[in-house]
């Protein structure tokens, strides 16, 4: 399918375009040129339901020489959002990867994948194939959703009683629309998450991610409440099968703690763990720097 076009910033070739996948389209965008001595890496976003946007944060780092690619998955971003329910499951997102190392060829890579994005590729690792996948970075991601809201619950007793008690309430009754359970929620995803984007924030943090009904269909209401389509997520006893390089990240004051971090390092054979001092859920934004110097470090040492 024809691209949207090939523009120019400071010099790095920025390449957009569109790929059919089962009637719908999946958005990507690939920022540099091919190497013969790096491969690509392949970004792989957050959610259910977020986009692409807090990648292009990396946009500079093509000018190493190694190509991104970022794409956002069906049901958000600038791909298709469809009506359909039934799409969105993890097998659909999985098939979509597939397709687009496929349509891309993207025969030998390395990933990264960020939240959502690092489960997506536990369940692509364990379930698909991992041939021409030269390293993976697995950033701040549970491998089972059950720990993930344990840990969550935890997370919660660190608030005041206030905002406590008003999550309690909003949980007992399934009304999460209450002012007091919004407020509190926001002062959560502040301490765990990031900070809502303002007028200060880059610019991509501020676009839309289009993924309000894709986040409710396949995670829940919120972080802690899990009741969708992914709920039952765990992919915990099969990480023993990945053969490739791993980094598995996440922050110290992160929704992924470092419990939940540990049980994914523990359960993949030779795999190496970088804990960010002090990050929350995006490393990429809190500590910038490091987070560059870890991930190219990283990447140099597996092509």
């Amino acid at each position: 399918m024809k691209g949207l076009g090939a523009m120019d910033t400071n010099t790095i070739k920025i390449q957009e375009g569109y790929m059919p996948f089962r009637g719908y389209k999946t958005y990507y965008r690939i920022v540099g040129e091919p190497s013969e001595n790096k491969a690509p890496l392949l970004l792989i976003h957050g959610g259910p339901g977020s986009s692409h946007n807090y990648f292009e944060l990396l946009d500079d780092y093509a000018a190493t020489g190694r190509q991104l690619i970022m794409y956002d998955q069906v049901g958000c971003g600038k791909s298709s959002i469809p009506d359909d329910r039934s799409v969105y499951v993890k097998e659909t997102w999985a098939e979509e990867l597939v397709a687009l190392r496929k349509y891309l060829h993207l025969d030998s890579i390395h990933m990264l994948g960020q939240s959502w994005g690092g489960m997506l590729e536990m369940f692509y690792l364990t379930n698909y194939d991992q041939s021409g996948i030269k390293s993976v970075m697995i950033d701040g991601s549970p491998a089972s959703i059950k720990l993930w809201i344990q840990e969550q619950h935890r997370l919660i007793k660190y608030l005041s009683y206030e905002d406590r008690q008003a999550i309690s309430e909003a949980e007992r009754t399934g009304d999460f629309s209450g002012p007091k359970y919004l407020a509190a929620n926001d002062r959560y995803m502040e301490r765990y998450c990031w900070d809502d984007p303002d007028e200060n924030s880059p610019e991509p943090l501020r676009r839309p991610t289009n993924g309000k009904k894709a986040s409710l269909i396949a995670e829940g209401p919120n972080e802690f409440t899990e009741n969708g389509t992914i709920s039952d997520f765990d992919v915990t006893d099969q990480l023993k099968n990945i053969h490739v390089p791993v980094l598995v990240t996440n922050g110290t004051d992160d929704l992924c703690t470092p419990l939940i971090a540990k049980s994914v390092y523990d359960h993949i054979p030779n795999a190496k763990w970088h804990l960010f001092a002090n990050s929350r859920h995006l490393a990429l934004l809190d500590q910038h720097d490091e987070f560059i110097k870890v991930m190219d470090n990283w990447l140099n040492a597996h092509d």
